[in-house]
């Protein structure tokens, strides 16, 4: 491992476990959800953060936990500074100094936090979700004219449009296994992937479901969630960070490098 690389992650580590810990006072002015009497147009309503709520035989989903209560939980900017922190070095072990690195500080930070909300309340927020499309858009674009790297800009913007089109075709197909918010959610992980490669795309993606059914079936079994509705949205940011760092060693067992 080079010098490069190592300095690298002690960059990401550091920005992204300083917005880490600043997370919560963002959550704590996130806007509430209207009331499931009055769903919202963009479904952004507890029935649709996993896709599970919609089934004849989910369980009920518990009442919500307003985000201003979410955010004041003793000591969780300093657990989600030391997650971001460790996500964001992981990354920027494996890349060095790469073009994307701020694109994966901001999803580092985005990720903790969304995983922590997604796993508490089963709602992937619209508020936060869509104003991260053009905040790494234009992380990337920046990347891409420092770097002069317009290729992996390209192959970001076509992983985009690709594994959005796959989810889409998923919830239109069996709207009881996903939820939109898992939609919204899959076109951001599928262009920050698709910066660094195409194999990171299949990788990442691939990993959510299997990491998901395997981790998910076993807290099932300890019944610390129910296995018919619990939260997809962090297992599929795990799987876009392992889509990362594990894709090199992925590739290598299976003679892709």
């Amino acid at each position: 491992m080079s010098s490069a690389h190592l300095i690298s992650a002690l960059v990401l580590a550091v920005v992204a476990g300083a917005g880490g810990w600043l997370s919560p006072r963002l959550l704590r002015r996130l806007p509430e959800p209207p009331p499931d009497d009055d769903p919202p147009a963009d479904d952004d309503a507890p029935d649709q953060g996993d896709g599970a709520a919609d089934r004849p035989d989910a369980p009920p989903v518990p009442a919500k936990v307003p985000y201003a209560e979410l955010a004041s939980r003793p000591g969780l900017g300093v657990r989600l500074g030391v997650v971001a922190a460790v996500a964001a070095g992981g990354v920027g072990l494996v890349l060095g100094p790469d073009p994307s690195l701020p694109a994966w500080a901001f999803l580092s930070v985005l990720g903790v936090l969304l995983s922590y909300v997604d796993w508490t309340t089963r709602l992937l927020p619209f508020l936060l979700v869509a104003p991260a499309y053009p905040v790494t858009a234009l992380l990337l674009l920046g990347g891409a004219a420092v770097s002069g790297d317009w290729s992996s800009l390209l192959r970001a913007g076509l992983a985009w449009v690709a594994v959005l089109a796959v989810f889409v075709l998923m919830w239109l197909v069996y709207r009881r296994g996903i939820g939109y918010g898992d939609v919204r959610l899959s076109g951001l992980l599928g262009m920050a992937l698709g910066w660094v490669g195409w194999a990171e795309v299949v990788v990442g993606m691939y990993a959510a479901f299997l990491v998901g059914a395997v981790v998910g079936g076993l807290l099932s079994v300890a019944k610390v969630v129910d296995r018919r509705g619990y939260a997809f949205g962090p297992f599929m940011l795990f799987g876009a960070w392992l889509g990362v760092v594990a894709t090199p060693a992925v590739s290598r067992a299976v003679g892709w490098a």
